[in-house]
């Protein structure tokens, strides 16, 4: 069922006299959360989703598969909780919750509950931040939106697709030629 739909529906029902506060209720309770694959063990459910949509932001599907789709969202979740200091962890979350709040403000929502081009917006316009920030020498440690390219670009390109999809992969350069003569060869590198 759509917002439209769910729209109508009610005001048949209630002879179209509702109120601003249901009608808001209504529209929210519409908005489908992006679905979760994997049990989070370090995020909460709500920081597993933003973490996972803003992994597809800097990695989307296209003719090959996209972060979430090699299981990039998993992947950071257990390498931050496994690997990660504990006041790595904390800036981490912390950074997570500002990028939040900061979408709140400037969009007056949540990012999960923001439309696709709104979320790419947010992510484009934080990164952008991050990076002048980082160049200009204001930031001390790297930022929460750093930290998940980071991770996000390492968890793709680690992943069997990532690695064979879309990097140059070959199982082993070049040709193999067993039995070829020394003087083709040319110097070798073993002595008797």
């Amino acid at each position: 069922m759509d917002r439209r739909e769910a729209l109508q529906r009610a005001g048949l029902v209630l002879g179209y006299a509702i109120s601003a506060p249901v009608l808001a209720g209504i529209m929210n309770g519409c908005k489908a959360a992006p679905e979760l694959t994997y049990k989070p063990v370090f995020f909460t459910e709500d920081q597993a989703r933003i973490v996972g949509e803003v992994a597809e932001i800097i990695i989307p599907k296209t003719d090959t598969p996209g972060a979430k789709d090699v299981g990039v969202p998993p992947f950071m979740d257990k390498l931050i909780k496994e690997c990660y200091k504990k006041e790595d962890q904390d800036r981490f979350i912390a950074g997570l919750t500002a990028f939040d709040e900061e979408a709140k403000k400037a969009y007056g929502d949540s990012f999960i509950d923001l439309d696709h081009a709104k979320q790419e917006e947010h992510v484009k316009k934080t990164h952008d931040a991050a990076l002048d920030a980082t160049k200009k020498g204001e930031m001390k440690e790297r930022p929460f939106i750093l930290m998940a390219k980071e991770l996000t670009v390492v968890g793709f390109f680690t992943s069997e697709p990532g690695a064979t999809q879309v990097l140059q992969y070959e199982a082993v350069p070049g040709a193999y030629h067993g039995c070829v003569p020394l003087a083709q060869v040319g110097k070798t590198w073993a002595t008797s």
